[in-house]
């Protein structure tokens, strides 16, 4: 008998609902047929979850089937409806070719709640990711300028990924790729040469480097000369000058002591800051590969990869004056991360104007005999506006990211006055809050799509937002709170078979399969999308359905669902980045 990957009902672990279903067809199809040549991990595969559940749970088409067996979709349907019988299925039913499946609604509750508090935190986890590496390369902000909210994305999706990988068992290396190469850091240290002093520096930070490369900008009109002083300090960090390189590396540090401050706000970490520069002295060995295997030709002076038989403009490796560029060194990153971190996967979490720069890195890497190419993936974002504003440093409609956080701080902690005037640690909810609602409006959407920042949508605690969320996931914390030891007798789950309770179920049944799409499509958007979903399928129930009622078997089973909201939701914020907050 022909039975590859079959498992009776009663082994399926902890009941997977959806194999369970394919074994009982694949039984039935080998009783009723013989050996029809399909697997039950193809069934599996092949079966479909209704529009509405009026019509099941799942439904098989029996048409894939007809060929192989020649026989009519609708006979085939109604010989197997006639012979499957399974403790867990309520009913059967046969309908125009499709075998519709409904699960018996206790059962599926109390399998779906059980394994869900079980395995608890690690709850829709599993060890795909166990042996492997992924290398993440996210927020990438500029040495001498301020974190702007156009960082905010690349950041939080950066973070985000982070943590999903981890929690598929992946090990995560989150690179910061430092902007900190070009000849503005020459002009950065010739304007601190003739303007500047350490303490007035140390104490303004960035705000007080960006006067000095405005003011040396502005003489520069006037000066030409200043130009060439630029130039020659930046040649003498290139060329590895003791004082040039102890006020670069100075001006590194006092930009991340700044960009320190935002990423704890934001809750973000990093394993590396390893930037542009740290790879001056790795692009000469590319360079000289690029050369070995006959892929630099020279176009006016210049150096290019040719990639017009890809339809790509030319890679352009070294100017006609020797500098090297973006790509020379994105190159260079590729190879030393592949050969550091062996990866089985690399993240670039970056804007989508920048396509066009990666499709050319990879086909390089590939040209390169670099099979290696196929691990990396160019994870794009749309583009962040502000009240309908295009952000723009030269019309001086940025936007700084610190002030932006502070601002959702402090605006949360007025409406927390007004909503919640007695509440205990006001300060440190408004901070989750207001963070937390940056981060969630972020990431709400399809990463792809560009954003148009609004207070009065991101703060809103009645909308598809994070302080929704938030407050949903406080609000099951307090009537767990108020019940103290009542879901002690054991659960009615008949007591959940009602609809609104049942579309908690099926989303907490859902919340593995979510969270394995948003990491294999690198979207943490259908996370957050789907704390959205829960949180208003649990309040629609909540409203519904008495939690604290008399009878001890529907009071426990009510209990035991909203426990099990309250982890997913606490889950579901932890890997977007955003905190959970007990009381609200």
């Amino acid at each position: 008998m022909y039975n590859r990957g079959i498992l009776k009902t009663d082994e399926v672990h902890n009941m997977d609902f959806k194999q369970a279903v394919a074994n009982e067809i694949w039984t039935a199809l080998n009783a009723a047929f013989g050996d029809a040549g399909i697997a039950a991990g193809d069934i599996a595969a092949a079966l479909e979850i209704p529009p509405d559940t009026a019509l099941g749970d799942y439904a098989f088409p029996c048409f894939r089937l007809s060929k192989a067996l020649r026989k009519n979709p609708m006979m085939i349907a109604d010989a197997l409806a006639g012979g499957i019988r399974a403790d867990f299925l309520s009913k059967v039913e046969a309908v125009k070719g499709y075998l519709n499946f409904f699960i018996d609604r206790a059962t599926y509750a109390e399998k779906v709640l059980g394994l869900c508090l079980e395995q608890g935190a690690r709850y829709g986890a599993d060890d795909s990711g166990a042996g492997k590496t992924v290398v993440l390369d996210y927020s990438s902000i500029n040495i001498a300028k301020r974190f702007h909210i156009g960082h905010l994305s690349t950041t939080m999706i950066g973070n985000s990924l982070y943590r999903l990988h981890k929690f598929f068992g992946w090990n995560a290396v989150g690179v910061n790729h430092l902007g900190d190469w070009g000849t503005q850091f020459g002009k950065m240290i010739a304007a601190y040469k003739r303007w500047g002093d350490h303490d007035t520096v140390a104490a303004g930070g960035v705000d007080e480097m960006v006067k000095l490369y405005v003011r040396f900008n502005a003489e520069a009109e006037q000066d030409p000369a200043l130009a060439d002083e630029g130039r020659a300090w930046f040649k003498k960090i290139e060329d590895g000058d003791p004082e040039a390189l102890e006020i670069f590396n100075w001006f590194k540090e006092v930009t991340l002591k700044d960009a320190e401050r935002v990423y704890d706000l934001l809750g973000v970490t990093f394993d590396s800051y390893a930037g542009e520069s740290f790879y001056n002295d790795k692009m000469q060995p590319v360079i000289d590969e690029l050369k070995a295997k006959g892929l630099l030709i020279e176009d006016k002076g210049a150096q290019i990869v040719d990639l017009q038989e890809w339809g790509m403009p030319p890679a352009l490796i070294l100017r006609s004056d020797g500098a090297t560029l973006y790509i020379t060194r994105d190159l260079a990153a590729a190879k030393y991360r592949k050969d550091t971190y062996n990866f089985d996967k690399s993240l670039y979490v970056v804007a989508y104007q920048q396509d066009l720069h990666f499709r050319q890195l990879f086909k390089v890497l590939e040209l390169m005999g670099c099979d290696w190419y196929r691990q990396c993936e160019h994870v794009s974002f749309g583009m962040v506006s502000f009240g309908g504003e295009s952000l723009s440093t030269r019309k001086g409609t940025v936007v700084y990211l610190d002030d932006l956080l502070n601002q959702a701080i402090e605006k949360a902690r007025a409406i927390i006055d007004e909503k919640s005037p007695d509440l205990a640690n006001k300060d440190e909810v408004a901070r989750q809050v207001g963070i937390g609602a940056v981060v969630f409006f972020d990431l709400y959407n399809n990463r792809i799509k560009d954003i148009d920042f609004s207070w009065e949508r991101a703060l809103n605690f009645d909308g598809e937002t994070g302080p929704y969320v938030q407050y949903t996931h406080a609000r099951a914390g307090s009537v767990l709170r108020k019940a103290g030891d009542a879901d002690a007798s054991k659960p009615d789950f008949a007591a959940l078979s009602d609809p609104y309770s049942q579309d908690v179920v099926r989303l907490i049944e859902q919340f593995p399969e979510v969270l394995k799409a948003a990491v294999n499509r690198s979207e943490p958007s259908m996370v957050t999308r789907y704390s959205v979903d829960l949180a208003q399928a649990f309040n629609k129930f909540y409203y519904e359905n008495k939690v604290m009622v008399d009878d001890p078997g529907t009071r426990a089973a009510r209990l035991m669902l909203t426990r099990a909201v309250k982890q997913l939701l606490k889950q579901a914020l932890y890997l977007i980045g955003v905190e959970a907050p007990e009381r609200m």
